[in-house]
């Protein structure tokens, strides 16, 4: 279990380091997150070190309409939901911080949505 803990920090670092070198600070970055149970994502504002809009399955409005927080149907409605969230507080332009995780499944489905949703990345 270390081992995949220390490829999972690799991973992490190794794309946090490209997001670094490729945003010079001007655009937010969509972070995500997915547990075992969850998929959250957060639009941050590196500069200010604030959150812009936020979404996750915990919320109540989401529960409601969903068979598990962890599936693709789950991350597409939170990736439409932080990208509505996101527009309304005049966000379009982010980058896409995929944290230790693979561009595969719940988090390609989630950017697939916030793309959608009107978020460029």
């Amino acid at each position: 279990m270390a081992n995949a803990k220390k490829l999972y920090v690799r991973r992490q670092s190794r794309n946090r380091a490209k997001l670094r070198k490729s945003a010079t600070g001007d655009r937010p970055r969509l972070s995500v997150f997915r547990s075992g149970r969850h998929i959250y994502a957060q639009v941050i504002d590196d500069r200010s070190g604030s959150t812009l809009a936020a979404a996750s399955t915990l919320e109540k409005d989401l529960r409601g309409g969903l068979k598990t927080g962890a599936d693709k149907a789950a991350a597409t409605a939170v990736g439409k939901l932080v990208a509505e969230r996101a527009v309304a507080k005049g966000v379009s332009d982010v980058v896409f911080d995929r944290g230790g995780f693979k561009y595969h499944g719940r988090v390609q489905a989630l950017a697939d949505a916030a793309r959608e949703g009107g978020l460029s990345f």
